[in-house]
C-alpha cells in the first residue's frame, strides 16, 4: 500500500441517505441504547445507493451518523442536510446533531471517534478505501461487488483480518428469507445431488468510449477517477448534482464489471451459498464459442462435477436429481419428486411458510438467519462475530464474477486452484488477476 494512504489519513464515514427526491424510509426499533454504546458511522459515497444506506442506518437506534464524504459538493452538502434534519426532528436531548462533511475519505478516516464506515462508491474505489479503513481501525460495510480483481479481493481480506475488523458486504440477498430457504433445501439434500445451477444476470462490461462533456461544477473529477486511468468527464459516469438514478459507470470495464459483477455479485453469491462454496470456487471456467460477442454462456465446473451456468434472464435455479428450486427476489418455485410444491406466485410469506413446514421442519442444516442486513452488521460490530456476508465470502463471490468476465475477455478455458487462487495446468495468465492502479492508489 502506498505511503500516501498512511493510517494517519485513513478514516472514513458511512454515507447512505435516501434516494434523491424520496423521503427517508425508516424502521421502528427497540428502546434507545445508552449513548456510550452507540456506533458512530460515516457514509462514503452519496449516490442513490449511499443515500439509501444512510437512511437505513439513521433508523437504527444503536447507530449515529456523524459524517459524510463525497467528491461532489452538491451531494456532500445534501447528505449533511439530510442527516441533520433527521436528528433535529428526533429532538433527543443531549444528542449531537451536527454532521461533518469531507471531500477526501482519508481526512474522514483520521477522525478517531468514527467506529465504522459505509462505502457506496463505484467499484474501482472499493479496495483502496476498504483497505485504508481497515488499517485505520474502522469496521466496514462495503457495497458489492467487493473488488475489481482477484488480487484486490485477497488484499482486502488480509487487511481486514490483520486489523480484526468487522466487514459486511452489501450482498443483502443473504438477509432475504426466500434465498435462505432455497439454499437450505439444497444443503439438506431435498433436491438430491445437484447437477447444475443456472445464474441469470447481465453480460460482461465494455471499454469506456464516452465523449468529453463540460465539467460538472463542484465535482473533483480527478478524485472520482482515483485509481482508474484519467479520461475526460462524462455525466454518464458521474451524473450531475443530486441524482435519483443508478449511474451507468458499472457498464464500463474501467470502473465496474458489467451485469456479471453488478447483479452477479448477488446471484452467484446465492449459488455459492447453496453449494457450500463460500470459501472455495470453481475448478474450471469454460467460455462459450462466441465469447467475443456473447452476453452469457460461460460455464463454471465445481467439485463433484456441478456446473454453474451464466444464463440470460434473472434469478438462480438449482437443478438436482430429485427436483428443482428457482428463486429470485420476492419469488420461489419448488418442484420435488415430480410434484410442484410452489409455482412462484401468491404471497411470498405463505409460500415460504409451506415449504419450511413440509421440508425443513426436521432439517439438519440451518443457515445463518438474518432479516436485516444493516442491523446484522451493527450486531456483529457489537459482539465481534462475523456477519452474514463476511469479507472472505464477498471475496470468493467477487472472484467468480471476475473469472466469468475473464472468460468473455480472453476466450480461454481456464483451470483454477481455488485454495491458492491461481491458474493451473498452463492455462490463464497471472497478470489477468490484477488491474492497473493509478498512483498513489496502488493496492498491495
Amino acid at each position: 500500500m502506498n505511503p500516501s494512504l498512511s493510517v494517519s489519513r485513513r478514516r472514513f464515514l458511512v454515507q447512505a441517505a435516501v434516494a434523491a427526491s424520496a423521503p427517508l424510509i425508516l424502521r421502528s426499533w427497540a428502546a434507545e441504547p445508552p449513548a456510550n454504546s452507540r456506533i458512530n458511522l460515516a457514509s462514503i459515497g452519496l449516490g442513490p445507493q449511499g443515500r439509501g444506506l444512510m437512511g437505513g442506518f439513521l433508523g437504527h437506534a444503536q447507530a449515529r451518523v456523524v459524517a459524510v464524504c463525497d467528491v461532489d459538493t452538491n451531494r456532500r452538502e445534501d447528505g449533511k442536510k439530510r442527516v441533520e434534519a433527521y436528528y433535529k426532528n428526533k429532538a433527543e436531548s443531549g444528542v449531537a446533531q451536527g454532521c461533518q462533511t469531507f471531500a477526501d475519505f482519508r481526512e474522514l478516516l483520521a477522525r478517531p471517534d468514527i467506529d465504522g464506515v459505509v462505502i457506496a462508491v463505484p467499484d474501482h474505489w472499493h479496495a483502496p478505501i476498504t483497505i485504508a479503513a481497515a488499517l485505520a481501525g474502522k469496521d466496514i460495510y462495503c457495497e458489492k461487488p467487493l473488488s475489481k480483481s482477484v488480487h484486490e479481493s485477497r488484499a482486502m481480506v488480509r487487511a481486514v483480518r490483520q486489523k480484526k475488523r468487522i466487514l459486511q458486504v452489501g450482498s443483502m440477498q443473504r438477509s432475504m428469507r426466500e434465498f435462505r430457504v432455497a439454499c437450505e433445501l439444497v444443503r439438506n439434500g431435498l433436491l438430491g445431488k445437484i447437477d447444475h445451477v443456472d445464474v441469470g444476470v447481465g453480460g460482461p462490461p465494455v471499454p469506456c468510449d464516452l465523449p468529453e462533456e463540460a465539467a460538472e461544477p463542484g465535482l473533483n473529477w480527478d478524485m472520482w477517477q482515483g485509481p482508474a486511468a484519467p479520461r475526460p468527464y462524462n455525466s454518464v459516469l458521474s451524473p450531475r448534482g443530486v441524482h435519483g438514478h443508478y449511474p451507468n459507470w458499472r457498464h464500463y470495464r474501467e470502473y465496474g464489471g458489467g451485469g456479471v459483477c453488478d447483479f452477479g455479485a448477488h446471484h452467484f453469491d446465492i449459488a455459492h451459498w447453496g453449494l457450500g462454496m463460500d470459501e472455495s470456487g470453481p475448478l474450471e471456467i469454460l467460455p462459450p464459442t462466441d465469447w467475443q460477442t456473447a452476453q452469457n454462456g460461460v460455464r463454471l465446473r465445481y467439485a463433484d462435477g456441478v456446473i454453474v451456468n451464466h444464463t440470460a434472464g434473472n434469478g438462480i435455479a438449482f437443478h438436482g436429481e430429485h427436483g428443482d428450486v428457482k428463486v429470485d427476489r420476492g419469488s420461489i418455485a419448488v418442484t420435488i419428486g415430480g410434484k410442484t410444491i410452489e409455482k412462484g406466485d401468491g404471497p411470498l410469506r405463505d409460500q415460504l411458510d409451506r415449504v419450511e413446514k413440509e421440508f425443513l421442519g426436521q432439517a439438519k442444516v440451518h443457515l445463518y438467519p438474518s432479516s436485516d442486513h444493516l442491523g446484522d452488521w451493527l450486531t456483529a460490530i457489537g459482539n465481534r462475530k462475523m456477519p452474514i456476508c463476511d469479507v472472505e465470502t464477498g471475496a470468493r463471490t467477487a472472484n467468480v464474477c471476475h473469472l466469468v468476465n475473464l472468460a468473455y475477455l480472453h476466450g480461454q478455458t481456464m483451470k483454477w486452484d481455488a485454495a491458492k487462487e491461481q491458474f493451473t495446468g498452463g492455462t490463464g495468465d497471472a497478470s489477468w488477476l490484477d488491474i492497473n492502479h493509478r498512483a498513489p492508489w496502488q493496492v498491495g
